[in-house]
């Protein structure tokens, strides 16, 4: 079979017809499916990647608001036990103090020269609980105290920080019971 002239025309213009119709469909598929599809993934994962990401942050906010309210709890507890620490160390020195006194009183009231109500007015006996301390005494005990407590504040601007500080121990002051 011989392909005449006359056929040719009608062959080539159909050919060309379908040649056009597929290179309009696949740009049509690339620009009408491909892409969107491709953009639409691109924002999918855009968004989830925003979202980890605004977890991660707020996974963070709340690990240091744990933080910071644990340094604040540990900053209360160790400021309440300097202050017990000091009541105590006031009290027991009251209390040794209060020892001695009455020692003394004995021994005077001891002696056979001696009166009841004279041992006492050379030997008063100061109370065991809430007595005047001498003022050296007194300003050891409040300076212990407040270095405990700047070394409370210490550890909690460290914690702050987010550093760990190694507690050190405070000296207790000399001379005391």
């Amino acid at each position: 079979m011989k392909l005449r002239p006359e056929h040719a025309d009608p062959i080539l213009k159909l050919s060309l017809a379908v040649a056009a119709l597929l290179a309009g469909a696949g740009v049509g598929y690339y620009y009408g499916i491909y892409l969107p599809a491709q953009d639409v993934r691109r924002q999918t994962l855009a968004m989830t990647e925003r979202k980890e990401q605004e977890a991660r942050q707020s996974q963070a906010l709340a690990e240091r608001a744990r933080r910071e309210a644990a340094a604040q709890g540990e900053y209360q507890d160790c400021v309440n036990f300097a202050e017990l620490s000091y009541k105590q160390r006031w009290t027991q020195t009251c209390q040794s103090m209060h020892d001695a006194d009455q020692s003394a009183f004995e021994d005077c009231a001891d002696d056979l020269f001696s009166t009841e109500s004279g041992c006492l007015a050379k030997r008063p006996i100061r109370p065991a609980r809430d007595c005047a301390l001498p003022a050296q005494t007194a300003q050891a005990l409040s300076d212990a105290r407040e270095r405990r407590k700047a070394q409370c504040l210490g550890q909690l601007e460290a914690a702050q920080q987010g550093r760990a500080q190694v507690a050190v121990p405070v000296e207790e002051p000399s001379g005391m019971p």
